[in-house]
């Protein structure tokens, strides 16, 4: 069975490019939700040497469906060449939770029966 929703993961060389892309996805209903965290500080091959940056990183929920549209914005508004984006399953969780992800992303069934941002007449809790 796929997961219906999923997270993609993403680094950003500063905070407000993070906070800009999150708001973007989240506006365009591609992600229900984007955690920006940071400073990180990452260690990293590139070009056949060892680099050192300080990075943002954003955890975007979105759905297995939403991922086909989410993906190429994310790329499109990425500052980076090469830029990290992974995408992880999400295999269980709260059923409250997961079926706000899948109400709150652009396409998905159910999409504009519930109130923006509520779910089950509760926003849900995001942490």
């Amino acid at each position: 069975m796929t997961p219906r929703v999923v997270q993609v993961q993403t680094t950003l060389p500063d905070e407000p490019s993070a906070r800009r892309i999150a708001s973007t996805l989240v506006e365009a209903r591609l992600a229900a939700c984007i955690q920006v965290l940071g400073p990180l500080h990452s260690t990293y091959r590139w070009e056949g040497r060892v680099e050192q940056a300080t990075e943002w990183l954003c955890l975007i929920k979105t759905t297995d469906t939403g991922l086909n549209m989410l993906l190429p914005r994310l790329r499109e508004l990425h500052p980076h060449d090469t830029p990290e984006i992974i995408v992880l399953p999400v295999i269980g969780g709260d059923p409250g939770y997961l079926a706000w992800v899948e109400s709150e992303v652009c396409g998905e069934k159910g999409e504009g029966r519930r109130e923006k941002g509520k779910a089950g007449g509760r926003r849900p809790r995001l942490t």
